[in-house]
């Protein structure tokens, strides 16, 4: 009487038919199945052994019914009645024993089983149907604790969660670990602000999500609805609903929703209903800070997975054109609060976008442009919703993209434009923001400023002539700068220094003598232009 079934080891799946017939009890009768095999996986709540012509008065629904076939009814009327209240009851099925009254099923028993769809299971040797009951009912009692005590560690599972103050992310992720299967928050207007998938993909949960949650409808409590069957919770906040949670099906093969999975979901929301009181920042933000962070570090799993999470958060992710916008704030804070002001700014263009804060003191916007739309005036509005004060935030943008899996080049773009932009630098004119046309020599060099090649160079270059300076109190320096920028004309770049002729030729022969540098070669004019430019992005950290 040592029986192993997978329902004994800790499964949340019910005992099934087709279980209890393939324990080594009943397997050595040689069941066989007659009719009802579509019945074979209705769980099996209890056993009942009978010899009763009206059996269906000691049942509740869900018993296995063993039987020797001696208490049948001799006529075909009185075995159609004998099945039927079976069937009205909910029996899970007739097995009966083809060892003293009968050697084969009468044909009457079988033709009303076929017309209820009951199935019948007949055992060609004898079987101890005690010993049935035993084994079974200690399944079925083992399963129950087991299922007590699953259900009582998902109570503290969330508990905890809720004690530390764990936000939505965590909660979600929870959900979709207890129960194996892909768990979904969205709020009221059907976007999907978290998904972790539990055996499938993103792509999969999430593509045409908003169509088919709106298919689905609203139910009140942890109901199963909709064509695809999805199992869903309302969440609230202060007392009014504000989105739900759902618990998508693990496939047209996969097992029926159960009591645990109900549990799961609905401490599930309560936990997202605390988590809501607790984090006051929307979460539609943190979604949309989230999916940007995605996808600028390229965390998602593949393009089709970012495209389905973009578009359930409302992002057209078919549109043909983005643009990436970045937003330096000069006190490194504040993120959260432009946060706000920027989405606020974007909705009042129009334009379907993120925004999100990637880093402290910079958030990042991407747009989604309809076609042949352009940008810059769209980027324009947008800057006009950046905080103000002085020095004001670095705008900066990154270039055009044809697919939503590229804008992660554009945000690099935008962050070497940022690089490369001392703050308080003058705007362009008629542009209130950066772009990569805007970076020369000098912005470029000041991007590079903490490389040590940069540095090396630039002391190799001048080194000896700010040292000969520090030590004389000289200013060749600025007489090399006015030559540099005066082309090697000697004569403006006396002019410019508001020096004699000769005093300019003076110097530089000293500069040429210290540096061991021809001022007269073009190659070497550059060498040492660049050094100075290189020497001023240093001194303006």
């Amino acid at each position: 009487m040592n029986e192993t079934h997978p329902a004994a080891q800790g499964t949340a799946r019910p005992l099934t038919v087709a279980d209890a017939l393939a324990l080594p009890v009943l397997a050595a009768g040689q069941p066989l199945v007659v009719t009802g095999e579509a019945g074979l996986d209705g769980p099996v709540r209890w056993v009942h052994i009978t010899e009763l012509t009206d059996p269906a008065s000691f049942l509740k629904g869900g018993e296995l019914v063993l039987t020797t076939g001696m208490p049948l009814p001799q006529d075909a009327a009185g075995v159609r009645r004998y099945v039927d209240e079976l069937a009205d009851v909910g029996a899970a099925a007739l097995v009966i024993e083809l060892v003293r009254r009968y050697h084969r099923p009468p044909d009457a028993l079988v033709d009303a089983c076929r017309v209820r769809g009951l199935p019948l299971v007949t055992l060609a040797k004898d079987v101890n149907f005690l010993e049935v009951t035993q084994v079974v009912h200690a399944l079925l009692l083992g399963n129950q604790a087991d299922a007590m005590r699953r259900t009582q560690r998902v109570h503290e599972a969330f508990t905890a969660l809720t004690l530390r103050g764990a936000g939505p992310e965590d909660v979600v992720r929870a959900a979709a670990e207890m129960s194996g299967r892909t768990v979904v928050l969205e709020n009221l207007v059907h976007q999907a602000l978290i998904c972790e998938p539990s055996g499938g993909t993103v792509e999969e949960a999430l593509t045409g999500w908003e169509h088919r949650s709106r298919a689905t409808g609203t139910g009140e409590g942890t109901v199963v609805q909709g064509p695809e069957g999805w199992l869903t919770a309302p969440v609230t906040y202060q007392g009014e609903r504000w989105g739900r949670v759902a618990m998508l099906p693990a496939g047209p093969d996969g097992p029926a929703f159960g009591p645990e999975d109900r549990t799961v979901l609905e401490r599930t929301a309560m936990a997202l209903t605390v988590a809501r009181l607790i984090h006051p920042t929307p979460w539609e933000h943190t979604a949309h800070r989230n999916a940007l962070r995605d996808l600028v570090e390229h965390r998602h799993h593949s393009a089709e997975d970012a495209r389905a999470r973009c578009a359930a958060l409302g992002l057209p992710a078919d549109r043909s054109r983005f643009v990436a916008v970045l937003v330096d704030l000069p006190s490194g804070g504040g993120g959260q609060e432009a946060e706000a002001r920027l989405l606020q700014g974007l909705h009042a263009t129009g334009v379907a976008g993120l925004v999100g804060e990637l880093a402290p003191g910079r958030v990042g916007v991407l747009l989604a442009l309809r076609p042949a739309q352009p940008w810059r005036p769209v980027v324009e509005q947008v800057c006009g919703a950046v905080p103000g004060g002085e020095p004001r935030p670095v705008v900066s943008v990154g270039s055009e993209v044809r697919d939503l899996a590229e804008s992660a080049r554009s945000f690099r773009e935008a962050a070497r434009v940022a690089e490369a932009t001392p703050g308080g630098l003058p705007l362009p004119e008629g542009r209130s923001f950066h772009e990569l046309s805007d970076i020369g020599l000098r912005r470029l060099l000041y991007a590079l400023r903490e490389d040590t090649r940069i540095q090396e160079y630039t002391e190799r270059q001048l080194g000896r002539l700010i040292e000969h300076d520090t030590q004389h109190g000289s200013d060749l320096l600025t007489t090399l700068r006015h030559y540099l920028d005066a082309a090697g004309n000697k004569t403006t770049a006396a002019r410019r220094g508001g020096l004699a002729r000769e005093t300019m030729y003076q110097r530089l022969r000293t500069i040429e003598r210290l540096l061991g540098r021809d001022l007269e070669s073009g190659e070497e004019r550059t060498e040492l232009h660049v050094a100075l430019a290189a020497l001023d992005a240093l001194r303006a950290r």
